[in-house]
Order: C-alpha cells, then sequence, then structure tokens
C-alpha cells in the first residue's frame, strides 16, 4: 500500500511538472487602471492557486475561532452545584443535548 501511494505521488507531480514544461510561453494579466503582469504562464496559474488558497483560509478563521473557544469552554469543569438529596420518586436526570447550530447551519 504504501509503494502504490508512493507511485500516485510520483504521477501527480511528474504530471504537474510536464504541465509546467509545457506552459512556459509568457501570458500577460490587466488589472485595473491600465497596470499588467506579464509572467510565464504556469506562474500566473500558481499565482491564482495560491491566492484562492489564502482566501479560503482567511474565510474559514472566524469559524475556527469559534470552535476553538467554544471547545476550550467545554474542556473546562462546571462550577459545582450545592448537592441535593435525590428524591426516591424522582426521574433520572437526563443528559444535555448539545446546541443544533454547531457546524453553523
Amino acid at each position: 500500500m504504501k509503494y502504490i501511494l508512493w507511485l500516485l505521488k510520483a504521477a501527480i507531480f511528474f504530471t504537474l511538472f510536464a504541465f509546467a514544461l509545457n506552459n512556459q510561453q509568457n501570458a500577460t494579466v490587466h488589472f485595473f487602471f491600465g497596470t499588467q503582469w506579464t509572467a510565464p504562464l504556469v506562474l500566473v496559474v500558481l499565482t491564482a492557486f495560491a491566492a484562492g488558497l489564502v482566501a479560503g483560509v482567511l474565510g474559514m478563521v472566524p469559524r475556527w475561532l469559534k470552535h476553538r473557544s467554544a471547545a476550550q469552554r467545554a474542556a473546562q469543569p462546571a462550577p459545582a452545584a450545592p448537592a441535593a438529596a435525590p428524591a426516591a420518586d424522582a426521574a433520572p436526570a437526563t443528559p444535555a443535548l448539545p446546541p443544533h447550530d454547531l457546524h453553523g447551519i
């Protein structure tokens, strides 16, 4: 199984390497106000991919921080409540259910 994964990784690498070698011609990206950037096509594609990764990570940061603080609050011990003697005819306590908006849906 380990060798199959290495073969898959090598195939992906050589495919991307061949893509880079086949796309060395210059491409011009036109921005606003007449500015432009001329670079090899593979560099333009790599830059667009990296910009998409950065935008995706920045979009997820608030949610990650929210879940991290919720996990820290859940890990802290709850304050001790005064112990009361349970009544003999009382029903057993049901466990608390987690909130329904756990994933923001």
